[in-house]
């Protein structure tokens, strides 16, 4: 997610000033051996995809590599400017790969961190830097490490040479080993407000108003989403594409639904199921909050007639129990196979016009 390069002295992030100001005062508060009670040897961070973790891990690991005496990371020093051009030497990115080299990962989501890789980074931590005084190693998407690469990288998470610093980012704590966790200072990344999400799309993206309004209630108070869907008109295209077969499948019969959830298991593509999943939540929320009187509050702001057709005919009890439905699906279709009946389950399910109830 580039960011247009910020002042001497800014970090390169929008939001989660709490973060960003907790690890100013642990690097300013570094000795001349780069390491104190406050500064860590290795950090966690957490939280949903596409909220900044990565982001915000690259802006410490340049703040820590800055070589200027004031305020850091300057991006004028030799050391700025060549993490600046992903060319620094005291600096590894390790992202998830194939599961097999047979394989090609274009969605990191489907490889793995693999044992190899934690190999790579065991001899590459144990080098001394090349540049200053230290080497910094950012891990991303430990939920995706295999059981080989999580144990080998244990005793150098415990005890790793000084001038090492380690930065890991995941979703969730609980998708990450116990004892990795534990050897880990956390950052638990919090979503952003609406207004956040919208200045930072105007202000580093060059978004118009009505965009950045839109992706910023779309997004979650995901900036990282956001970006995305700015930067790529065919992730807009694929919700609209969701959202017109919502709205004809609300009133499609039986067999019109189960032919749609069966091309949908047969393509394969879990990430256009869990954007599907995640685009008609959005629009059943929507339907909640207007029926509730907070039509303010709606995400989809440009479907207000469509989202106040389905809040007049369509029951609020079924509203609310097929957004039940839906978080239910979504963790059937990430821990079982069966993805054909989850998504018979998720159309039959599907509420249809009739009289509101009150």
């Amino acid at each position: 997610m580039a960011i247009p390069t910020p002042e001497a002295g800014r970090w390169p992030v929008f939001g989660h000033e709490w973060a960003i100001q907790r690890l100013k005062r642990a690097l300013n508060s570094a000795g001349s051996n780069g390491r104190t009670a406050r500064l860590s040897h290795a950090y966690l961070f957490l939280g949903p995809a596409q909220v900044g973790k990565t982001t915000l891990a690259r802006a410490f690991a340049m703040a820590l590599l800055c070589t200027h005496e004031g305020e850091t990371p300057c991006h004028t020093c030799r050391s700025c400017r060549l993490f600046a051009q992903d060319s620094h030497p005291d600096f590894r990115f390790f992202q998830p790969m194939a599961k097999s080299d047979k394989e090609l990962v274009v969605d990191r989501q489907k490889g793995e961190l693999r044992g190899e890789q934690a190999e790579g980074l065991i001899r590459d931590v144990a080098l001394k830097p090349m540049e200053g005084r230290r080497k910094v190693f950012l891990i991303q998407d430990m939920q995706n490490a295999n059981a080989t690469f999580a144990n080998k990288i244990l005793k150098t998470l415990e005890e790793p040479p000084a001038h090492a610093v380690l930065l890991l980012t995941a979703r969730h704590r609980a998708e990450v080993l116990p004892t990795i966790v534990s050897r880990c200072q956390i950052m638990e990344l919090r979503t952003l407000e609406h207004a956040e999400v919208a200045h930072a799309l105007q202000a580093g993206w060059q978004a118009s108003a009505t965009d950045a309004d839109l992706l910023a209630r779309l997004s979650g108070g995901r900036l990282g989403w956001a970006v995305d869907q700015l930067h790529n008109p065919s992730r807009r295209d694929e919700r609209k594409t969701h959202l017109e077969a919502l709205w004809r499948l609300t009133s499609a019969d039986r067999l019109e639904r189960l032919a749609f959830a069966n091309a949908l298991a047969t393509d394969r593509d879990n990430q256009a199921r869990f954007s599907l999943l995640e685009t008609w939540t959005s629009w059943w929320r929507d339907v909640l909050l207007t029926q509730s009187g907070s039509r303010d509050a709606c995400s989809n702001v440009d479907c207000q007639e469509q989202i106040g057709q389905h809040a007049r005919t369509i029951q609020r009890t079924a509203v609310f129990a097929y957004l039940g439905t839906l978080k239910r699906i979504e963790g059937y279709l990430r821990h079982t196979v069966n993805a054909r009946l989850a998504l018979d389950v998720l159309m039959l399910n599907l509420p249809s016009p009739g009289k509101r109830d009150q």
